[in-house]
């Protein structure tokens, strides 16, 4: 039990009503989930408002109510806390609740467009190589050192990461790498906590259905390096040109990294092939299993990062070397028939057009490029003809399907797809609204020597649709196609 006090410590308070001096079990911002003496944190959500739930919350035994309008019926007993905003109460109560765990490991947050999970997922591998004891938040999964648990969010609600934050440190857990999304930035689910550092890895087009413009997306991702500490570092990405933004106004240490331009830390290209990279990482040559330009940008990140968290130059360039692929990114294999197929997790339209670039980098051009491409549905739907266009323009051939359609129907996703195409390119183009028949018929479409894409999902194993979870695997779906053709 905790005294409510305590745990209302640094949050803005505009009125009490009742005594903060009670103990209190635990917090809860989900009425579904109060029982005796806990406190309910009423938010204003994008979906409903937690306000409308206080009566069921104090029915179920909430002993304390955090809020920004009091409710017009008071119960006695109850205490009733208004505060300027309910998002931000609730992450500094959940980092007092759990005794600020942040404080007691080095926490390194990764944002920008594309790139956070590689790169947390490859900075936990390299620690935990290096000997460490290693934490990762991502949308992949949670690492508490060796125990996994599921991942639900990019970013976790505030309960969730100071929860785990709090295991870290039960289980001696040094460094925690984790994703930090443009939504929990934006809803104040890092607020609170203490950051080591914070990588920026780029922005492009995407979650504009979610922010009203690209200047507010921008400036969200920014205000996360706006917060950190002059004890921090800030590592930025200096060939994306929101990379000097990041840094305009952060009192953390700043550092750069680069391919074409000048940084802190630089990178040249020598190979690219499927077996992996070749690059010269300031003056030194290292090996890496990971492929495309875009990894490269990713290695440079892992690698300053690392360096300015005191690992030593030869042992990072030992350990990256190491590193391998993260489920769902540039994952592939090559069949018994000579056919590649990649499965990657590119859901922007930038994303898709640096794999596309890194196949066609490395194909000699004699064979095919088969891209399976979708949107999700309920989200940004401007991104749906850029998605198209990039494809088309791309690949030799594509099949345009269902990605996560969620609410909306199939067809119409598509149909907003194919307004994309440009008329030199609708002959390589064929629509197949099931997924797994899209997979199907590029595995019968490829000849040896062929590549086929499967863009957008990576590694989730669900397909969303009408509010329902299907299994759904696409790296396991293509091997059972491709095996099937070997018989």
């Amino acid at each position: 039990m905790k005294i409510l006090k305590d745990i209302l410590y640094k949050v803005t308070i505009n009125a009490v009503v009742g005594s903060t001096s009670i103990a209190v079990n635990k917090i809860e911002f989900d009425s579904r989930n109060i029982k005796s003496n806990d406190v309910f944190v009423a938010i204003s959500g994008t979906i409903t408002d937690g306000h409308k739930y206080i009566s069921k919350a104090i029915n179920d035994g909430a002993i304390a109510v955090v809020c920004e309008q009091l409710p017009k019926t008071l119960v006695e007993g109850v205490a009733y806390i208004v505060v300027e905003s309910s998002s931000k109460a609730l992450a500094f109560m959940a980092s007092n609740f759990y005794e600020q765990p942040s404080e007691n490991l080095k926490l390194v947050g990764v944002t920008g467009t594309n790139g956070k999970t590689t790169v947390t997922s490859l900075l936990y591998q390299l620690f935990k190589k290096a000997g460490y004891k290693v934490g990762l938040l991502s949308t992949v999964k949670i690492m508490v050192d060796d125990e996994e648990y599921k991942a639900t969010h990019t970013t976790p609600d505030s309960l969730t990461i100071n929860k785990y934050l709090q295991l870290m440190n039960d289980k001696g857990v040094e460094f925690c790498f984790m994703e930090v999304s443009s939504h929990g930035i934006h809803q104040f689910r890092t607020l609170g906590l203490r950051f080591e550092g914070g990588i920026f890895t780029n922005l492009s087009h995407d979650h504009l259905d979610y922010h009203t413009s690209f200047a507010e997306y921008r400036d969200v991702k920014k205000a996360f390096f706006d917060g950190l500490s002059k004890e921090a570092f800030a590592l930025s990405n200096m060939d994306d040109k929101n990379g000097l933004v990041m840094l305009q106004n952060t009192a953390a240490k700043k550092y750069t990294f680069a391919l074409k331009n000048y940084a802190d830390y630089r990178a040249q290209i020598l190979e690219n092939e499927f077996g992996g990279l070749l690059l010269k990482v300031n003056d030194s040559e290292l090996w890496t299993r990971l492929i495309g330009s875009f990894n490269a940008y990713n290695i440079l990140a892992i690698y300053g990062a690392a360096e300015l968290l005191g690992l030593v130059k030869d042992e990072i360039l030992r350990l990256i070397s190491e590193l391998e692929n993260v489920s769902g990114r540039f994952q592939y294999f090559i069949s018994d028939e000579k056919i590649t197929a990649i499965v990657d997790y590119a859901h922007t339209p930038d994303a898709l057009k640096n794999v596309l670039e890194t196949i066609n980098d490395i194909r000699t051009k004699n064979e095919e490029l088969i891209t399976v491409v979708g949107c999700g549905g309920d989200r940004d739907k401007t991104k749906r003809p850029k998605m198209a266009h990039i494809a088309s323009a791309l690949s030799t051939k594509v099949i345009f399907t269902s990605d996560n359609p969620r609410s909306e129907v199939p067809e119409t996703i598509i149909e907003d797809m194919e307004k994309g195409v440009e008329p030199q390119n609708f002959k390589k183009t064929v629509s197949i609204t099931d997924r797994r028949q899209a997979i199907k018929t590029a595995c019968q479409m490829a000849e040896a020597n062929d590549i086929i894409l499967i863009a957008g999902k990576g590694h989730e194993t669900y397909q969303e649709i009408k509010g329902e979870r299907f299994d759904f695997d696409d790296y396991k779906i293509v091997q059972e196609f491709l095996k099937q053709l070997q018989k």
